[in-house]
């Protein structure tokens, strides 16, 4: 995944929470906040004051914490971003070279009660759900919060914690 698929992410989500895109700007402020640009580099690219950007970034900022529902700042889009959208931004190598990894394990949600018709899939579906259920302390290991592993293997919260204090 490159830097245009995650901003298509943002506008992506930006649109559906307030029907508008992401204008050249507020995609440049992206882009720079993920390269860990200052306000005064991305306003240099493009030929506006500093204080202009600032006041597009702060709007920006806002709006991303409303779509997500957690406080944004420039200090914590990128792990914003990789929560929000199971994205696997890469350290430093992004701001150079524009790489970005996409991690989904097991996309498929647990279902709480297979269908009676689907008897030959049930005992995969239970062992994918096991797998799952093991995964758990391995992604604790890597240093994942328990919010971060149930989203990341559609797991509910409260399973996850179970896990944990049965472990």
């Amino acid at each position: 995944m490159d830097i245009r698929e995650v901003l298509q992410f943002v506008d992506n989500a930006l649109y559906d929470k307030t029907g508008k895109h992401l204008n050249d700007l507020q995609r440049a402020i992206i882009e720079g906040m993920l390269k860990r640009q200052k306000y005064s580099e991305i306003a240099d690219n493009y030929r506006l004051t500093e204080g202009h950007v600032k006041d597009v970034g702060y709007e920006l900022l806002q709006m991303l914490s409303d779509a997500f529902g957690e406080a944004v700042d420039k200090g914590n889009l990128k792990s914003v971003l990789e929560r929000q959208g199971n994205l696997n931004i890469w350290g430093n190598t992004f701001g150079n070279s524009n790489i970005i990894g996409y991690i989904n394990l097991c996309s498929d949600k647990p279902t709480a009660t297979p269908d009676e018709s689907q008897d030959k899939t049930s005992g995969f579906e239970q062992a994918k759900y096991q797998a799952k259920i093991e995964m758990v302390a391995k992604l604790q290991q890597i240093g994942l919060s328990n919010e971060q592993i149930a989203d990341t293997l559609g797991l509910a919260l409260e399973k996850v914690k179970q896990v944990n204090s049965e472990g």
